[in-house]
Parts: structure tokens; C-alpha cells; sequence
């Protein structure tokens, strides 16, 4: 195979990608990075067996503004991107385009907006909280076990989406109790889902799934256990919905609205996958940002104590969680720096030019890039490294709204991510809860390695040990 790119549209100098490509395979975003760096348009173009034949990296604004909102309609996620999710989230809001996406974001859309949800994810997380989190870090901390902070979180999280999606507990951060099928199934299914994405063309993954070898047949196996799960608590829901419709969660919502099994199973699977790993994601990186950064850790201990007038409540109010500006700074800053989901991809319906220039033929795979995003000095300036919360405040305790098409990190246009503000609730809650009452030690000294999949997490996990908080 050989293809060749170019940085920008003014600069010409050809490169055989395919050799960079498998030099740079194992820093590959850090790579895409660099070249968008040097880019005067911050665009990467790498032609792949002729003129037409593209893919466009990205982390113009004005590009990506263009693409999930101004001709939003010839960015569709195609068939290509599609086709690699499909045996996971078959026809779920993920991974559709067109009439089926725009029947599930409306559906999903006005779930998110009512006020009862709002209540009842509150609910949840606090049960979550108070009940199996602060005691097992309580415990970790009198016996001086070691944690696995990364771990923790993604247990919390896949019980708080479970809940909130199907109305099940799985009882995963029970570690009493031994990991529930499905929650070992979603992990396989991701990763395996991830390698296709990574493979050099699409025929790789499809004969390994034609002769159902390695990491297919891993997929296959676990997408079993997830429609399995998945489905024996539809069939119960719609049991239960014959005696008492009033239920809340997710899944209730989406039987009302008439859809068939598969279709509903396709879109809780898709909550769950989103719900369980982006927000985990994103507290990792946070508390080990913050142990290294002691000052900004102190600031935000000592402003969510004041919020809560300087009480150590065993649960939050909305209106508390509300009011924590320089918290959600801290999470917008974290995932700036490290965003759980590190690039996104679109594919061109018809030919483009795009506002920096750049030429988009027919079925050019277009992908923006956060990752890379929050390391442009022309966007963040020359600090960009560095973790610095305050640059999202125009002035004094006066949180800015920010470019949604610079800090992408949650989509933009008519595919945000409908969950944004949910995924807000759910982290303070967390991040405040756990902050006032205990400090965390990291295990290891150096720093963790940022490991893209379809979302990306710390390789290795995050392991910490843990001390009550000392109160000032």
C-alpha cells in the first residue's frame, strides 16, 4: 500500500505514509499532532492510491463548525464508520444516520429534557455514592489497600448508567460480588471493536470475521452476552409494564414509544456504552491531574466545602452541584488535555471545500480531532500543556461559555451529545463527594500513558492508595 500526505493545502511535501504510519503506530495521536502543529491550516491531508481518494485530520474550528453544523447534512457518519460498530451498537443513535437517527435523537431528546429524569439521576448517583463508594473508600483508607481508581469509576459508572438505562443494578462496585457478565462483555466487545478501526483496511477485520479468528471471534462471543443480557431485561420490562407503566429509566421510555426489541436493545446498548465510559474517563484523568497539581486541589476542596456551607453532607443537592463552577472548570480542563473520546470521524456524501481551503471529494473520511485540539497553541495559547483551570473563566467567578466547535469534546450541532449535562450532574457529584472526604496517593510515580480506543482510558489503570482528608 502507499499513500502519501501533506500538512497543508500551501505545502506540498509528500510523505509515504504507510512507512509513518507503522513507525508512528504506537504514538499515532500524538503523531497526527504534531504534523497539525506545523499545519498553517491545522489540517492534515493524507492521500491514500490517488487524487480522490483522501482522509482529512482536522482541528480547524471553522472545519469543524462546517462539518457538524453548516453542511452538517454531507458529514454523515457512513457506511465505512458504521460498519465497524455494527455487530455492537447495531441500529442504535450511535451509529445510525438519517431518518432512523433523527427518530431516536427526537425520542432520546425529550427524555433528557424532563425534569423527573433529572431527579431520578440525582437519585441514583447519590445511592451510588453514599452507599457504595464512600464506604469502600472509607475501607481502602483504614486498611491501606491499594485502589484502582480507573476501575472504581467504571464500575460506579456502568451501575449509575445500568440503573438509569435498564432500572437494573448490576452491583458492580459490590467487590463483594463478582463482575456481572455483561459489564466483562461490554469491555471485550469495545476493545475488539476498536482493533477494527485500527486495521490497515476493512477486508483485515472482515476475514477474520468470515473465518471467525482472534479478535472477531472475541467480538462475536461477547455481543452474544450483551443481546442476551440486554434482551432478557427487555422482556421483563414489558412484563412488568403490563401491571405498572410508570416506571422512569431509559428503557421504560423507549418500550412506550412502541419501537421493537431490536431497536430498543440497539439504543440502550448504545447509552450504556456512552454512559459507562466517557464519564469514568474523564474522573480519572481529573484526580490524577489534581495530585499533581496540590494548589488547584486545595482551591477546589475549599469551594465545594463552601458551597455546601461547610458541611460534610452525606448527599448533594442539584442546586449544590449547580453552583460548582470551578469544579466543572476543572473536568472541562481534564478533558481538554486528555477527552474520552479522542477523534470522531464523518464521511463526505458529496464533493466539499472546506472554509480553510481544503478540497473533500465524494466518500473522504473527515475526522476531527480532540485530543489534538487541546494541544494547539493557536487555540489555547502557549500553556496549552499545561493544566490550568482558570483559562474557563472570563472573569472573576464568571464561568465562560467556549466555542463548542474549538472544545468539541462533547460533538456539537445537531449530534451534541444529548447527555452533556447529565454527564456534568453525575462527575460533580462524584468528584465532590470523594475530594472533601479523602486524599489519593498515586502508587506510581510516572505518568500514565493516554491509551485511545473507542473511548480512551489510562493504561494500566489509575492505583492509589488512600488517606481521610485532613480538614483545614
Amino acid at each position: 500500500m502507499f499513500i502519501t500526505s501533506y500538512v497543508s493545502k500551501s505545502s506540498y511535501s509528500f510523505i509515504n505514509s504507510f512507512i509513518y504510519f507503522q513507525l508512528n503506530s504506537h504514538r499515532l495521536i500524538d503523531w497526527f499532532t504534531e504534523l497539525l502543529t506545523i499545519s498553517p491550516s491545522q489540517t492534515v491531508v493524507f492521500n491514500l492510491f490517488g487524487r480522490k481518494k483522501k482522509m482529512i485530520v482536522t482541528t480547524n474550528p471553522d472545519n469543524i463548525e462546517h462539518m457538524l453544523k453548516t453542511n452538517f447534512e454531507n458529514y454523515p457518519k457512513g457506511k465505512p464508520f458504521t460498519d465497524i460498530l455494527g455487530d455492537f451498537l447495531g441500529m442504535g443513535i450511535f451509529n445510525v444516520d438519517g431518518e432512523l437517527w433523527s427518530v431516536q435523537r427526537k425520542l432520546a431528546s425529550h427524555e433528557f429534557s424532563t425534569n423527573s429524569l433529572r431527579e431520578f439521576v440525582v437519585n441514583v448517583v447519590n445511592e451510588e455514592v453514599t452507599k457504595r463508594l464512600l464506604p469502600l473508600l472509607e475501607k481502602c483508607s483504614q486498611n491501606d489497600d491499594e485502589l484502582d481508581m480507573q476501575d472504581v469509576f467504571r464500575r460506579l459508572a456502568f451501575d449509575s448508567i445500568c440503573k438509569i438505562s435498564l432500572g437494573w443494578d448490576p452491583r458492580c462496585l459490590d467487590y463483594n460480588m463478582s463482575v456481572p457478565p455483561l459489564m466483562s462483555a461490554f469491555d471485550v466487545a469495545a476493545r475488539a471493536s476498536a482493533m477494527r478501526g485500527t486495521a490497515l483496511a476493512n477486508w483485515v477485520w472482515r476475514l477474520k470475521r468470515f473465518f471467525n479468528i482472534g479478535s472477531e471471534r472475541k467480538l462475536k462471543e461477547a455481543v452474544r452476552v450483551v443481546h442476551c443480557a440486554v434482551n432478557e431485561v427487555i422482556q421483563e420490562r414489558r412484563k412488568q409494564m403490563v401491571v405498572n407503566d410508570n416506571k422512569r429509566d431509559l428503557l421504560s421510555r423507549f418500550i412506550s414509544a412502541g419501537h421493537d426489541d431490536v431497536l430498543v436493545r440497539d439504543m440502550t446498548i448504545s447509552f450504556l456504552m456512552a454512559g459507562r465510559d466517557t464519564t469514568s474517563a474523564a474522573m480519572t484523568w481529573l484526580l490524577w491531574l489534581l495530585t499533581w497539581h496540590p494548589t488547584i486541589e486545595k482551591e477546589l476542596t475549599r469551594d465545594v466545602t463552601f458551597i455546601t456551607n461547610n458541611e460534610s453532607k452525606m448527599s448533594l443537592e442539584f442546586d449544590d452541584l449547580k453552583k460548582m463552577d470551578f469544579l466543572k472548570a476543572c473536568l472541562c480542563e481534564s478533558m481538554r488535555l486528555y477527552p474520552p473520546v479522542v477523534w470522531d470521524s464523518k464521511h463526505a456524501k458529496n464533493d466539499d471545500v472546506l472554509p480553510d481551503g481544503t478540497r473533500v471529494y465524494k466518500g473522504n473520511r473527515v475526522m476531527y480531532f480532540p485530543y489534538g485540539m487541546g494541544r494547539m497553541e493557536t487555540l489555547w495559547g502557549k500553556d496549552c500543556l499545561e493544566f490550568r483551570p482558570d483559562r474557563w473563566f472570563s472573569g472573576p467567578e464568571v464561568l465562560k461559555i467556549e466555542n463548542p466547535y474549538k472544545f468539541a469534546v462533547f460533538q456539537a450541532g445537531p449530534r451534541v451529545c444529548l447527555g452533556k449535562e447529565m454527564a456534568f450532574m453525575q462527575m460533580k457529584y462524584v468528584m465532590a463527594s470523594i475530594l472533601t472526604r479523602f486524599e489519593f496517593v498515586p502508587v506510581c510515580s510516572s505518568k500514565p500513558v493516554f491509551l485511545p480506543m473507542l473511548t480512551a482510558h489510562m493504561d494500566g489503570g489509575f492505583k492509589v492508595r488512600v488517606r481521610g482528608r485532613k480538614q483545614d
